[in-house]
């Protein structure tokens, strides 16, 4: 019972503190705010967590999970792979209309963490990356994964567009791009 306790405590801590890095980002959310929205006490907190940065590691960790599967789940969609494809951007169509969407949680954080955080830099790579693979997943069966680089960057610049626009264009033109590269 008590290692169920001590887990509950922990996903409250991550839950509040991911809604809280999401919508008002990491160097705009303190462990104060942390504790008092989650409802845990303060030495529940440091019990869970010695750090900010440990929080954010487990936050990066999980969203990045959810995202993965997020983005493979969209592909999933399509019938064969430019389908798998062009299906993966519109979830991104999808998502980026969403009333609490505020960008992509990794560009986020990226712009705004510095630059010694490298074990949180080397977890947004890794989830970056983890997009790569699957654009190049999906196209190995017809030989074009060489186009997975290109596919990323398009998926990458409607992210940043449509965090500088607020608005769905930048995604639906990358998908038409997308489109055209994998005729």
């Amino acid at each position: 019972m008590r290692m169920e306790r001590k887990n509950a405590v922990r996903q409250t801590i991550i839950d509040t503190a991911s809604r809280l890095f999401y919508k008002q980002g990491y160097v705009n959310t303190g462990i104060n705010q942390i504790i008092e929205e989650s409802g845990v006490v303060k030495s529940s907190l440091y019990a869970a967590f010695r750090t900010k940065e440990e929080i954010l590691m487990e936050y990066l960790v999980s969203s990045g999970a959810a995202t993965d599967e997020a983005l493979k789940t969209a592909a999933d969609n399509g019938k064969d792979p430019k389908g798998k494809v062009l299906a993966i951007f519109d979830y991104l169509i999808d998502l980026v209309q969403e009333k609490e969407y505020y960008g992509c949680n990794f560009l986020n954080l990226i712009a705004e963490i510095p630059a010694e955080a490298e074990q949180a830099i080397k977890q947004i790579q890794k989830q970056k990356n983890g997009v790569r693979r699957l654009f190049a997943t999906i196209l190995e069966p017809v030989g074009k994964e060489d186009l997975a680089d290109e596919l990323y960057v398009l998926f990458e610049g409607a992210l940043i567009a449509n965090k500088v626009h607020h608005k769905v264009w930048p995604v639906e033109s990358a998908r038409k791009i997308a489109a055209r590269l994998l005729s």
